[in-house]
């Protein structure tokens, strides 16, 4: 084993998983699958379910099902984002269509391994998760909320509003907004944007970062005057703009 991947199995020792998954059989799989990784696992057969564990315990990965009794898992998705954005999040699922796919990506989750799967990729994904992970910077380095240019931003609620009305954002838009504010002033290419966004075990284009800054700027009106364009490189938000205050509580 390198000692890239004998970091990321200690790690991931001890790490807190669940898994929601309504089919006993495939739940069983995960769960024998995630405790050989070396994380401490609780499994959910309902959304109803493990939404009440996540107020109750904090969770590193979760391993989700689209069709779910109740609840369904792209709803359970979307409820958790917004105040779970640390949460990695892997669905493992049988809708397989294109629509599918891009659906919960853009709700918010990091990961989507269509069904049946083959056990070493299931593995093979989520140590990348764990090593996406391991290299973010604590949530700590940067305020929970700010105020620029009459434009607010709460990051772990996914809340942004401009000149006191809410914006729309979809994750992705969100994710790839966070990431430039929080790059402050810095050029990012369209790959380090696409990582940021959606991992790379996931197979975007450069071109779709092209169509999220559109949809973004489009969203936030006169404010995106202060996302920059660098030809040939990528995008950055004006470093002018980011004497960043924090927002009072």
């Amino acid at each position: 084993m390198s000692g890239m991947d004998q970091a990321i199995t200690d790690f991931i020792k001890n790490k807190n998983a669940i898994i929601v998954e309504d089919e006993l059989a495939i739940a069983q799989l995960l769960n024998i699958h995630l405790k050989q990784l070396g994380f401490a696992v609780d499994v959910c057969h309902d959304a109803e379910t493990a939404l009440l564990r996540l107020k109750e315990k904090s969770y590193d990965l979760c391993l989700l099902d689209w069709m779910l009794p109740g609840i369904q898992g792209i709803d359970f998705l979307q409820k958790t984002r917004r105040n779970n954005s640390h949460l990695k999040i892997m669905m493992v699922t049988a809708k397989t269509d294109p629509e599918s796919i891009v659906i919960g990506l853009e709700s918010g989750a990091d990961d989507y391994l269509p069904k049946p799967f083959d056990s070493k990729v299931l593995i093979a994904r989520v140590r990348n998760l764990m090593r996406r992970m391991q290299f973010e910077k604590p949530a700590s380095t940067f305020p929970e909320q700010i105020v620029t240019d009459e434009l607010s931003i709460h990051f772990s609620k996914h809340i942004v509003t401009l000149k006191g009305q809410d914006v729309h954002l979809t994750f992705s838009e969100f994710k790839l907004f966070e990431t430039l504010i929080k790059a402050q002033g810095l050029v990012l290419t369209r790959q380090k944007l696409i990582e940021s966004i959606q991992g790379e075990e996931v197979s975007v284009t450069e071109r779709t970062i092209d169509t999220h800054i559109f949809a973004l700027r489009k969203k936030i009106g006169t404010w995106s005057k202060h996302i920059e364009t660098v030809r040939g490189v990528g995008y950055r938000i004006l470093s002018s703009v980011l004497d960043i205050t924090e927002e009072a509580p």
